[in-house]
């Protein structure tokens, strides 16, 4: 029987072979590994942005039951949940989970005040988002993610299996290798349901107090925590 992968073992196998001259850029033989590997022990943390639109897409090529979790921070634009519901039609096997806080916003605000996110997005963010999916992560083996190499700085050297030393598990980003281009692309060959705030100079969505249009064309998350030296949730550190 072949040996699993694991957050405790990976440094002993070889990863990352995978070919990239396929349509999908090695996306599909990435996620066919995953499956294969994981079964159920695999999830995707989708955020549904585009690119988690297009690997969703990707996914239910592969494992049509596959699960799928959002962490639904309570603080999201209505047109995000509109798509999730979207998404729900489309793909109905997939197993779709909103997961959220321990805490509601109301008693966040009792115990940190109004407007966390301002004040302190660190830990608006650790307690809305990266407490949430440690809870998900806690029986899982690996999670997948929609990060592409194009995204920022910080992403450039995100293999296709990585080692999470912040969630003690394997994360698997089968987009590494696609650009902007290539996902709008497929979303259109495809035709698939997206977030219209795409359509009005939000390349990345997050919640919505924490996101603006791009202010920079040529950082497509130059709209997440404008005015701030945030640049990530603390998912993907």
């Amino acid at each position: 029987m072949e040996e699993i992968v694991t957050y405790e073992n990976v440094d002993e196998f070889p990863l990352n072979e995978f070919a990239v001259d396929d349509e999908t850029k090695g996306a599909l033989e990435v996620l066919r590994w995953g499956y294969s590997h994981y079964g159920e022990k695999l999830i995707y943390a989708c955020s549904f942005g585009i690119e988690g639109i297009v690997l969703i897409d990707l996914i239910a090529k592969v494992n049509e039951k596959a699960k799928v979790v959002f962490l639904d921070t309570g603080l999201h634009f209505s047109e995000t949940y509109e798509l999730i519901e979207k998404v729900k039609e489309r793909y109905p096997a997939l197993q779709i989970e909103l997961k959220k806080p321990s805490i509601t916003l109301e008693e966040q605000t009792i115990q940190y005040g109004e407007e966390l996110w301002k004040s302190n997005p660190n830990k608006c963010c650790e307690i809305r988002k990266v407490l949430p999916l440690n809870e998900v992560l806690s029986g899982a083996t690996a999670w997948l993610s929609g990060l592409r190499r194009e995204q920022s700085p910080s992403r450039q050297n995100t293999q296709f299996i990585n080692k999470d030393n912040k969630f003690k598990s394997i994360k698997i980003c089968p987009l590494i290798h696609w650009t902007w281009k290539d996902i709008w692309r497929y979303a259109h060959k495809h035709q698939l349901a997206y977030n219209t705030l795409h359509d009005n100079g939000y390349p990345s969505i997050g919640c919505s107090p924490c996101t603006q249009p791009a202010i920079n064309v040529d950082d497509l998350r130059s709209g997440r925590w404008t005015g701030t030296m945030k640049t990530e949730c603390g998912l993907h550190l």
